[in-house]
């Protein structure tokens, strides 16, 4: 995505693969001697492909609860839908106070047996979400910095029965990793003024391991009877990570058709 600073507009000077992987962190704006994060610190994104712009112009219709970016590895669906979320739950005008991320704790279905506390426990599924806060911050500790504004708050699937969520913007991520059960248990979790993304992708479920099948197939066929839904399908030519994932995927499909 390019990236442009809100307090200081400037072209870009990245290309469209480097600005979603965080690699370039070179911002004319520093906010590193503030712990506390505003808007203004986060950097103003473009879509970098058409299926990315459907997704800003339907996030953007207030009539959409609900969102489903499915789609190929490396299409910016998890970038994107944090990215948005952020932006309006940091806009003061905005009645959101905040976002949570939700993830399937795969590949044990239970966290249980994993040592440490249920936050050590969960802190191995939040590495991709600081990389992003990083890149769209340009700090480091921008992730942490906003758990601790109450901004950001993680949670497993695991741990996500029996609560209410009023005035979210939920992230469902890695939807492909959720039992029907699980995704049914997540929708019914949404309360007043809450809209929930759901985020992935069925050709990367870790479930097949298992013998644990996808609920994604029954999820996307109900949720597409839905009115105030917007879905949105993701194929090779949203691929921005890099030339070489890019490659790899349109290979194995191919190898995959023919077999």
């Amino acid at each position: 995505m390019a990236k442009k600073n809100r307090t200081q507009q400037r072209p870009s000077a990245v290309n469209a693969a480097q600005a979603q992987q965080s690699v370039q962190r070179q911002y004319t704006d520093n906010p590193s001697n503030r712990l506390r994060l505003r808007i203004d610190d986060l950097h103003t994104l473009d879509p970098l492909t058409q299926n990315q712009r459907v997704f800003f112009e339907e996030y953007h219709d207030e009539q959409n609860m609900a969102f489903v970016l499915h789609g190929v590895a490396g299409s910016g669906k998890s970038f994107i839908a944090l990215y948005k979320a952020l932006e309006t739950v940091m806009d003061p005008s905005q009645p959101f106070d905040g976002v949570v991320i939700v993830r399937s704790a795969v590949a044990g279905r239970d966290i249980g047996h994993l040592p440490g506390t249920e936050d050590e426990k969960l802190a191995v599924y939040e590495q991709p979400y600081i990389g992003i806060c990083t890149d769209l911050f340009g700090r480091r500790d921008a992730y942490q910095r906003l758990k601790e504004q109450g901004v950001i708050d993680f949670m497993s699937s695991s741990f996500i029965r029996g609560t209410t969520l009023d005035n979210k913007i939920v992230i469902v991520d890695e939807m492909q990793n959720y039992s029907w059960e699980e995704l049914y248990t997540i929708a019914t979790r949404v309360g007043h003024r809450t809209r929930i993304i759901f985020a992935g992708d069925l050709r990367q479920t870790d479930l097949r391991k298992r013998g644990d099948p996808s609920g994604l197939v029954k999820f996307l066929d109900i949720m597409g009877t839905l009115n105030n839904i917007a879905m949105v399908e993701f194929g090779v030519s949203d691929i921005v990570r890099s030339a070489f994932v890019k490659a790899v995927i349109v290979a194995t499909m191919a190898y995959d058709d023919a077999h």
